[in-house]
């Protein structure tokens, strides 16, 4: 039975985790408690024959061959093959365990979308909902020892009542060289097409939905056969096996008390017990067993998945969700706060205490402002600060947008900021002195000038301006035909790539 400790941790305390250190079933003792007593036994020996045994010289070799073992213990990285393995086995163990089907859903939509009152319906939902649970059954069977002791041939399927003893039969006559987990799906689905045509499925949403479920549903048996075909590689369990057994036996010989080579010199205190070497093989050989444990969660270990609670369960829940419960439903009431705007549910005496703390609104809202309150004051947009509304790559380009009209600029100079250089006479000249002022052009923008000034004052206006917005200050008449002549009197692509810095050209 799996080991739940999940209550005795629900909270942490003082000597929490220590108390689950005095826990035998599930605990590393019992899983290592044999390797740790033949490690202590052979280091045991080996020290009773290097002080009783040896003469002096046989001494000086084996304290040569300890130190060489002992310097040969760095040379293996233990923390890196062990942590990766470890961690790779239980990623895949508990994916092992979301692959397992479960019902839930399927019976759901069996029970909304399958109708009938009459025995043929009740028999459509039940049969079913059996066929999803075979699958999941052969399955297990062919993953699970403890569900195939429990179904060691397809007559204990039967008598349990997964299958009928003519649904034994076409199973039987189906040959196939692989496993054949997958027929009761088949016949799910043909099933339900039978169904569908029978008007007991009453549309075709209906049928799309049920098959749906039922692709999930099978999916996940199918998942369960991959992880059960397809295993961690074999060289990579050898290898992290094969270092900690060599790391373990070089740790027998390199760390035995050695007394020192040379007459006066002093040796290493005499540690009877090796408490770190003993502690490092707890830690590193217990960390193998937990993989060792793990990577096949389907054996009968003490953290194994119970499979056959499992299928106890999904059979029972599932017959009572497609039969009893179909249209079995409560009446439907006004609820306990159907009055009340906020619905406020009561608390035990053991939880009053909760109702004094605040709701969470945000991490912000604990925030304080400074106290100066000048620093809260809404500040107001300051009129000569320009802004400038144009894209920044705009400014590398002589082409004027054609959203962008000789109207819009001739209301205001705030348009471009970064053309207006004033001159010593007052004006602005214009940043394309190559360029000759057209007259036709200076007509025609005095022209629209004309109507521009027609149409504002045609509009009507409000003490805050027209239309009630405030306006800019206007230009001057110089500013805003210097500004025209800007759009109006480009120059041409091969000027303009002369008088751009260097840095600007591609």
């Amino acid at each position: 039975m799996t080991i739940s400790y999940t209550l005795k941790v629900a909270n942490s305390r003082f000597g929490g985790f220590s108390k689950l250190l005095f826990r035998w079933k599930g605990s590393i003792y019992k899983l290592l408690y044999k390797e740790f007593i033949v490690f202590v036994v052979l280091y045991a020996l080996l020290s009773l024959i290097y002080r009783r045994l040896l003469t002096e010289e046989q001494k000086r070799l084996y304290t040569k061959v300890a130190q060489y073992c002992n310097r040969s213990t760095d040379l293996i990285p233990m923390s890196f093959v062990l942590g990766f393995y470890v961690t790779l086995i239980v990623n895949r163990w508990w994916a092992q365990y979301t692959s397992i089907p479960l019902p839930d859903q399927l019976m759901c939509v069996i029970s909304s979308n399958v109708h009938g009152k009459d025995e043929r319906g009740r028999i459509l939902r039940r049969t079913l909902i059996r066929y999803a649970n075979l699958s999941a059954v052969l399955i297990l069977r062919s993953v699970s020892t403890r569900v195939l002791k429990r179904f060691p041939t397809m007559d204990h399927v039967v008598e349990a009542g997964f299958m009928t003893q003519d649904e034994h039969k076409k199973f039987e006559s189906l040959h196939s060289d692989f496993n054949k987990y997958w027929i009761p799906c088949v016949w799910f689905t043909n099933l339900a097409a039978q169904a569908r045509r029978d008007g007991h499925i009453r549309d075709d949403v209906a049928l799309r939905l049920l098959m749906d479920e039922l692709n999930l549903y099978r999916a996940k048996c199918s998942m369960l056969f991959h992880y059960d075909w397809i295993s961690i590689p074999l060289v990579y369990t050898q290898v992290v096996t094969i270092a900690v057994y060599s790391f373990f036996a070089f740790c027998l010989v390199g760390r035995q008390f050695l007394e020192p080579l040379e007459p006066g010199q002093e040796g290493d205190l005499d540690m009877y017990v090796p408490l770190s070497t003993l502690l490092q093989f707890f830690f590193y050989a217990g960390w193998l067993k937990v993989a060792e444990q793990i990577i096949n969660p389907f054996g009968e270990d003490d953290d194994d998945f119970e499979t056959n609670k499992l299928i106890d369960r999904n059979l029972q829940v599932s017959l009572l969700s497609v039969d009893d419960m179909y249209q079995n439903l409560p009446p439907a009431v006004k609820d306990k706060y159907w009055n009340e705007s906020t619905a406020q549910p009561p608390y035990t005496t053991a939880t009053a205490a909760e109702t004094l703390k605040p709701s969470f609104l945000g991490s912000t809202f604990d925030m304080r402002m400074c106290e100066d309150t000048e620093q809260s004051q809404l500040a107001a947009a300051s009129p000569s600060v320009p802004r400038i509304q144009t894209p920044l790559l705009s400014r590398f380009f002589t082409a004027a947008s054609p959203a962008i009209s000789i109207k819009n600029f001739s209301r205001g100079s705030r348009g471009h900021p970064h053309l207006r250089r004033p001159r010593a006479d007052g004006g602005f000249p214009s940043p394309y002195p190559n360029c000759s002022e057209d007259p036709e052009s200076v007509a025609r923008i005095e022209e629209e000038e004309t109507e521009d000034e027609e149409s504002r004052a045609s509009e009507p206006t409000t003490p805050g301006g027209r239309l009630g917005v405030t306006q800019p200050p206007e230009a001057s008449e110089t500013q805003r035909k210097e500004l025209l002549l800007i759009q109006v009197k480009a120059p041409s692509s091969d000027s303009m790539e002369a008088d751009q810095p260097e840095a600007w050209k591609p």
